[in-house]
């Protein structure tokens, strides 16, 4: 390449570099709406405020478990590769002081393979099995946006929040 040709070059390289460096904006990507600010704010906290619809009883729960969480967390949560649910050792019920934070967590990352995949009745069904096996509740109860947020997990006292005035 010839040297007015590396100049040229080099010139047309550093006046797309000025044009862009002049820009107000990088003018990327585009904006958040509030509906698809909506589709991400799925938070659920203690007192329940923003559990959608929907329901699911221990026996509903079982079986969803046994298709699309038995193969991490084992047979009726003993431990697999994953996470033991339930049984005489460390478990969920110790480890999480509001029964809401167990459909919050299930309901944005289960399963692991397809995050955010599971309708809600699932996920109200899977959170009934779990707390069932943890004796937490009965075997016929029904979890709802109503039932969940007023059960009080065995080990809700032991935890220090960071934010006292959100309990």
């Amino acid at each position: 390449m010839s040297m007015p040709s590396r100049l040229a070059m080099a010139a047309a390289l550093a006046f797309s570099a000025g044009a862009a460096l002049s820009a107000d904006k990088p003018d990327l990507g585009q904006p958040v709406t509030e509906a698809d600010v909506v589709l991400w704010d799925i938070s659920i906290g203690p007192d329940g405020v923003g559990l959608p619809p929907g329901s699911g009883t221990p026996a509903q729960g079982k079986v969803v478990y046994e298709q699309k969480c038995e193969v991490c967390h084992g047979k009726d949560g003993q431990g697999g590769r994953n996470a033991r649910l339930s049984g005489p050792q460390r478990h969920v019920a110790n480890y999480v002081p509001h029964a809401t934070t167990i459909f919050d967590y299930t309901r944005r990352a289960m399963p692991w393979q397809q995050p955010k995949s599971l309708p809600n009745n699932e996920v109200y069904a899977v959170t009934a099995y779990i707390l069932a096996l943890n004796k937490i509740i009965g075997e016929n109860d029904m979890m709802n946006a109503e039932t969940l947020p007023k059960l009080r997990m065995p080990n809700r006292d032991g935890f220090i929040s960071k934010f006292p005035e959100k309990h």
